[in-house]
């Protein structure tokens, strides 16, 4: 049955991230605008929202709609919900035990060698139960929902054989029929190379491309292919054909690249008109070159940058150049354990300098736009999804980065609902 309550949120102190509903994304100096009505109210309508503007033009009649709910925001701050567009939160254990390994000094390939890393997930992944992954998969997202993330990116490749691959996928399948997030997925066969392939990458390869694919794609299991392209993982040229036989199948690239490197991921994505690369942690002028003339959304990853203690990518270079940056969490077990996304978005500030509006821009329509959702998602505008979230009493939009160990959301509305109000 269609959702057709109407909600109206009145006395809202600031309405941030407003836009025509037209725009796309946020590039370069544009990443700085971040639209807003002060003592505002919004209204929706099912799962939409159907309008805004400055409480002195709200039409008093509104009120006499039956059964209209209202909702007085004084001294709150309304937010496009967070658009995630980086996670693995699909998993079956933690590994905090190799986080002990990293404080010791051993870095993450090291640890990958010695058959930790993503392939201690894959382990993990093959013992374990469909039902017992969507459970726990779904006390992942009612986390990163009620720090205010409304549309979330999920993708395989804790799997790498054909019937855990589908597995991982199927269970992501069920998380878009059981929560209220918008969800996209990902194929990440590509992810890492298997011990019983270990001397023999190409086959592996070969088994991504002519089985894992097609089976993905006859059982319509995803929406974007990925393929981890980096030092000591999947080569450019093994990137290029998997992405290919990605495109023939429907899939639309995503790659994680440079992270560990100057891989050249970045110009394959670019070439194959990825929706998103991302990572970027070795971004260098010919990366930028690249990226400047796509329609490709350079996302970068600070939780995991953080809790590796990596490099950190140029994003002031990069913005400053032109170029729009989104970000996300890269919520996982074995290098971002935190899908907080009021964390991420403090982490654009502090880590990467990007000011207030540039880092909430980058986690909202910038992230929806890397899952190809910009359209509906990532700003508040008429028409578009009913995704978002009023804050606790704060003073500015400034805050909302500056504090960044608080969780400043007090409600939060997903397709005009009411998120954990039943």
């Amino acid at each position: 049955m269609q959702n057709s309550a109407k909600l109206l949120v009145i006395n809202i102190k600031t309405l941030a991230g407003v836009d025509d509903g037209t725009l796309l994304l946020r590039t370069g100096k544009q990443q700085n605008i971040l639209g807003r009505i002060d003592n505002a109210f919004l209204l929706t309508s099912g799962s939409s929202i159907e309008a805004i503007g400055e409480m002195s033009n709200l039409d008093k009649t509104l009120f006499d709609i039956p059964g209209l709910k209202v909702i007085d925001a004084r001294g709150r701050m309304v937010f496009p919900s967070f658009c995630d567009s980086h996670t693995h939160l699909v998993y079956a254990g933690s590994r905090e035990i190799e986080y002990v390994d990293k404080i010791k000094g051993l870095s993450y390939e090291e640890i990958a060698r010695r058959g930790g890393g993503i392939l201690n997930s894959v382990r993990l992944l093959a013992e374990t139960s469909e039902e017992t992954l969507v459970e726990s998969a779904l006390e992942r997202l009612n986390e990163i929902a009620s720090l205010g993330t409304g549309a979330v990116e999920i993708k395989s490749g804790y799997g790498l054989d054909t019937e855990n691959e589908l597995k991982m996928l199927r269970v992501i399948q069920r998380l878009r029929q059981l929560s209220p997030l918008t969800i996209k997925s990902t194929f990440l066969g590509a992810h890492a190379v298997p011990l019983e392939y270990k001397n023999n990458q190409g086959a592996y390869v070969d088994l991504i491309i002519n089985e894992m694919i097609p089976q993905v794609a006859a059982d319509n299991l995803a929406d974007f292919i990925d393929v981890f392209c980096d030092r000591g993982f999947f080569t450019t040229d093994e990137t290029e054909r998997i992405l290919m036989a990605g495109i023939k199948y429907g899939l639309k690239p995503k790659i994680h690249a440079n992270e560990l490197d100057y891989s050249g991921g970045i110009q394959v994505g670019v070439k194959y008109d990825a929706l998103s690369v991302d990572h970027l942690e070795f971004t260098g002028d010919e990366e930028i070159e690249a990226l400047l003339g796509s329609e490709t959304m350079p996302t970068l990853l600070p939780g995991a940058a953080f809790f590796l203690n990596m490099v950190l990518a140029p994003a002031r270079k990069m913005i400053d150049a032109g170029l729009p940056l989104a970000l996300a969490s890269d919520f996982n077990p074995g290098s971002s354990p935190s899908g907080n996304m009021q964390l991420i978005l403090s982490m654009g500030s502090i880590m990467f300098r990007l000011t207030p509006e540039e880092a909430i821009n980058a986690c909202t329509l910038n992230g929806a736009y890397a899952m190809g959702l910009s359209d509906q998602y990532g700003s508040i505008a008429p028409g578009k999804k009913a995704n978002f979230f009023i804050t606790k009493p704060i003073p500015s939009i400034e805050y909302m980065p500056y504090a960044f160990g608080s969780n400043k959301i007090e409600s939060v509305f997903l397709n005009g609902q009411q998120y954990g109000s039943h």
